[in-house]
């Protein structure tokens, strides 16, 4: 079994707390117990091995990371299958909501947007395997644990998959800088994947044509657009407040 280290006190609790498989966890000799006395107290309750070592040695194996003095050795993260979300959103009784992200390179950008996804109740999200980050562990301390709850799908070929989930009445929406139409005039009442691009040139062309909607955020300010995180958080609560509506 493949196994990595997730660092930080957010993203270790909530792979205690989610059942994730977890070899043992290493404390930094010093660290304040009242702290991580919830951690503690699940390491003690669960039988988990965990030891108490020198920072020194957590900052070599964080390799400079902030790991707030613990760490985890946990099962490589598993990715889904598309089924799976959508699966999920039947269970819940829900129109499917997937996010789609076209080439995020930055482990902080994927870890923020994973964090708003798991509150705003995204079934999905979607990476490619090349030209974009994985599961990490600065993904994981960055997302603030959601990563243990989100289902995150890789795949090949996102047009592939675009193609496969219109056919299934799935609608695809596109954010772009250049759309006509704003962000507040869909009616996101519908079966939606949202399609977020990189950070530096947004979607790929090609997926820009397959998309049903391609909607804009107003900028009013001298920048010309926001951080791939932020956009993705606020057209995800915009199709929240729009479904709320009904």
């Amino acid at each position: 079994m493949e196994t990595e280290w997730i660092i930080g006190r957010h993203a270790v609790y909530e792979s205690l707390r989610s059942g994730r498989s977890i070899d043992r966890v290493l404390l930094a000799e010093g660290v304040q117990k009242k702290g991580i006395k919830e951690i503690l107290d699940y390491l003690q309750r669960e039988k988990i091995p965990y030891q108490w070592v020198p920072r020194v040695r957590l900052d070599q194996l964080s390799q400079g990371g902030n790991h707030q003095g613990i760490m985890a050795l946990v099962a490589a993260y598993r990715y889904h299958q598309i089924e799976d979300c959508l699966a999920l959103a039947e269970e819940r009784k829900q129109l499917p909501f997937l996010l789609l992200l076209d080439g995020i390179e930055d482990p902080h950008n994927l870890g923020s947007i994973l964090r708003t996804a798991d509150a705003a109740g995204v079934h999905g999200v979607v990476i490619p395997k090349r030209r974009a980050v994985g599961l990490t562990s600065t993904v994981a301390k960055t997302s603030a644990g959601a990563i243990e709850y989100v289902p995150v799908v890789r795949v090949t070929n996102l047009n592939r998959l675009v193609d496969d989930l219109k056919k299934q009445g799935i609608w695809i929406v596109g954010s772009d800088g250049k759309a006509e139409q704003s962000y507040d005039q869909v009616d996101y009442d519908m079966p939606v994947a949202l399609v977020i691009g990189n950070e530096g040139t947004g979607i790929s062309q090609l997926l820009k044509k397959k998309c049903d909607f391609l909607v804009r955020l107003p900028m009013h300010g001298q920048v010309s657009s926001l951080n791939a995180s932020v956009a993705a958080g606020i057209l995800m609560y915009e199709i929240v407040r729009g479904r709320n509506k009904k």
